[in-house]
């Protein structure tokens, strides 16, 4: 037994962990997209960016995918008002990190993608650190457990 109280979250609390587990799913669907080169996904791309894809180490696919599972799995702990949403983000944010890293610093992305490239990869760091504060605070509000 604990003694620990878990205070009722405001309704709000709701609406953003369900926005935080459809952006996750968004970025499963993107991933398993990706990893099974559906038509779709290679519709959306040219000849030279496809290369780039295909081109792509293991270590960061694999960066991509505990990035977007993790994120999903932080938000199902979330709706499920567990503490551990936080290391589920923490964890999903360091890979997001390591994905970036390849995609900007060893191979140049933004040549091959145009400048517009960057600004999906700050909207997912910025939501995935968004994320981490809100579990946080879940926790120090005592809506998590």
């Amino acid at each position: 037994m604990t003694n620990q109280t878990i205070i009722k979250p405001p309704i709000w609390f709701w609406i953003i962990s369900v926005v935080a587990l459809i952006w996750n799913g968004m970025g499963v669907n993107q991933y398993i997209q990706q990893a099974y080169k559906t038509e779709g996904f290679m519709a959306m791309y040219n000849e030279e960016q496809l290369a780039l894809i295909d081109n792509t180490p293991s270590w960061a696919i694999a960066a991509f995918a505990i990035a977007v599972f993790g994120g999903l799995i932080g938000s199902l702990a979330l709706l499920l008002k567990k503490k551990w949403a936080n290391t589920m983000f923490l964890l999903s944010l360091i890979a997001i990190i390591i994905q970036m890293t390849y995609n900007f610093i060893v191979i140049d992305a933004m040549e091959v993608y145009g400048p517009g490239a960057i600004y999906m990869p700050i909207m997912v760091i910025l939501f995935a650190v968004f994320l981490i504060w809100f579990s946080k605070k879940g926790i120090t509000k005592g809506w998590l457990s």
